[in-house]
């Protein structure tokens, strides 16, 4: 029964990082239509931009306080991630208002492979260390209940909160405040929100930089634990079939279709993973992704969205 819980604790914790990426894509769905599939290149590039900056600040200023040099190398990341979400806007999205979503989302896979690129040139190619201060250690908890204990990671438990909280930030910007209401005005119909005065501009920019932001985050938590390398947006992709689960229309949807793709790749690996010879976290998310396509294609908590694109 521990080691069932250890593993169900840890396929939640690591569906909630699943999470955290696919609210990238949901957000910017949900605001522009648009599906969004330079997210995974989003994570990467932010998370290089936090990396590189932390190194190269010490060097040029001398600061040796590893608060101020993750606060400014944060600060600096974030500054190019709206950047980016302006020439986004400025030079691909104005221009292709009110256009066929095949279109915006062939301009999305477009604008991945730039940021791979444009990552690899100006931070380069290496991989990379983000060193934030969270907790390495493992702890054991529940000792006088299980033999042994159940072992987590604490920063899983930091990582998984951080998520949590962002999640809960970003439900309450959509739906309380009155730049949420605009975001999604403009997802439901770009030219009846312009005629009621909402600039589309910079409405792109603002959720282009939101989106950079969780991509930010993301990549920090996961550059944390694994390295910032360029394999970084591939496991961001992860959460393409959180989204598909979920539903693209839906923040709870990317919450809890990335708990249940955490938890079911977790304990298939472990437990029917030995008597297919493993492997199965790889694929599992997606053949789960694929069965909920053939029965409700708008995903579990989503809405239909085929007048939409």
């Amino acid at each position: 029964m521990g080691f069932f819980l250890e593993t169900l604790i840890g396929g939640l914790m690591t569906g909630m990082l699943y999470s955290l990426v696919a609210l990238g894509f949901v957000l910017i769905f949900k605001a522009s239509g648009v599906f969004n599939f330079a997210q995974g290149a989003m994570v990467l590039f932010a998370a290089l931009a936090m990396a590189r900056f932390a190194e190269w600040l010490p060097a040029l200023t001398g600061l040796d306080n590893k608060l101020i040099t993750n606060a400014l190398a944060f600060t600096g990341a974030m500054g190019v991630m709206i950047a980016v979400a302006w020439v986004i806007e400025r030079f691909v999205l104005g221009r292709l208002v009110n256009q066929e979503g095949i279109t915006l989302l062939m301009a999305t896979l477009g604008i991945s492979y730039f940021l791979d690129g444009a990552g690899q040139t100006l931070f380069g190619s290496a991989i990379y260390k983000i060193d934030v201060g969270m907790p390495k250690d493992p702890i054991f908890l529940f000792e006088s209940i299980f033999p042994g204990g159940i072992l987590i990671g604490q920063e899983d438990v930091v990582a998984t909160l951080i998520a949590a909280a962002l999640v809960v930030v970003l439900s309450v910007f959509f739906q309380y405040t009155s730049t949420g209401r605009a975001l999604r005005a403009v997802a439901d119909d770009h030219q009846a929100a312009q005629s009621i005065g909402i600039p589309l501009n910079r409405i792109w920019v603002i959720v282009w930089s939101v989106a950079g932001f969780v991509a930010l985050v993301a990549g920090i938590i996961w550059g944390s634990k694994l390295g910032v390398q360029f394999s970084l947006s591939l496991v961001a992709l992860k959460a393409l079939p959180v989204v598909i689960l979920g539903g693209l229309t839906s923040v709870p949807g990317a919450i809890i279709g990335g708990l249940i793709i955490g938890v079911g790749e977790k304990l298939s690996e472990v437990f029917i993973g030995p008597m297919l010879g493993g492997g199965i976290e790889i694929w599992f998310a997606y053949v789960l992704a694929l069965l909920v396509l053939f029965i409700r294609p708008q995903g579990l908590f989503g809405e239909k969205i085929i007048d939409r694109v």
